[in-house]
């Protein structure tokens, strides 16, 4: 839910970028609709999710496992992608969905990252939760910066779930180390926002999230300053959101408002993955 809701809060500015910060009772209103990041974000989940009942274990994977995940999380994005075809994927992705023999693109696109949440929630260690995001991203975007951006959120995500670490802020300094292995995080967003611009790339926008999410002292601030810089809103605001989740409540009514977005079949199957994990 942290990246489903990061992903319609900035579904309107995407292609009408802002450059200021919006309160949380701004965020998700109007025409804010779920993209391709949720689709994918619900993909990867349920691909995880069949292929660890098919392994039968959350840990210790051998490389027979790793077929299966693979197939698994590929099974599950070409069946998603197709169900929705209308969710706004680029053209190399839906490329790969109407191939009848679909391989992996040498992507260094935001998306590996923007679908690679469940990863970190699913992982029983660290080296899973890498592992887990690297295989979720591989199938399209196996280029080495398309890996290390799903890598940064997977792992990411489990730093802050299982850190020692009660406080916020330590935590966030926790995250900020792992996350520095990854990306040069010496910059702020009011420094980069006046002349930030679009950027696909992995390394062009996850680092951005990663600051929104350090900046921001709330689930519906870090999405609005994700929001804030312009670029790519509703990827930036997805990683951003999937980062806030592990540590921040998700308001109850952006839940509600983003809900209300989704068809039953989206949600039964969302809980279903969630579910799964508890």
């Amino acid at each position: 839910m942290g990246a489903i809701c990061g992903d319609m809060a900035g579904s309107i500015y995407e292609w009408h970028n802002i450059k200021y910060v919006l309160s949380e009772d701004q965020l998700i209103q109007g025409s804010a609709r779920f993209t391709d990041d949720s689709v994918m974000t619900l993909a990867v989940a349920v691909g995880l999710k069949n292929a660890l009942q098919k392994c039968g274990k959350r840990t210790g994977f051998t490389s027979e496992d790793e077929t299966v995940i693979r197939e698994e999380v590929q099974r599950s994005l070409r069946f998603y992608g197709q169900r929705y075809p209308r969710a706004g994927y680029g053209g190399s992705f839906f490329r790969w969905l109407a191939s009848p023999a679909p391989k992996p693109y040498n992507s260094w696109g935001n998306g590996s990252a923007m679908r690679a949440s469940y990863a970190g929630w699913a992982a029983k260690t660290l080296e899973d939760a890498e592992l887990l995001g690297r295989l979720s991203a591989e199938v399209t975007h196996n280029h080495p910066e398309g890996v290390k951006g799903a890598v940064a959120v997977s792992g990411g995500i489990f730093t802050l779930l299982h850190s020692e670490n009660e406080d916020v802020a330590a935590r966030k300094e926790e995250l900020a180390r792992y996350e520095a292995q990854h990306y040069a995080l010496d910059f702020t967003l009011d420094e980069i926002r006046p002349g930030y611009t679009f950027d696909v790339s992995c390394q062009g926008s996850v680092p951005q999230a990663i600051r929104a999410f350090l900046e921001g002292s709330s689930y519906a601030e870090v999405i609005a300053l994700a929001i804030s810089i312009g670029g790519d809103s509703d990827t930036i605001a997805a990683i951003a959101g999937s980062l806030a989740e592990a540590v921040y409540p998700i308001p109850e009514q952006i839940q509600e408002r983003a809900l209300a977005r989704l068809d039953d079949t989206f949600k039964r199957e969302l809980k279903d993955a969630v579910d799964f994990l508890e």
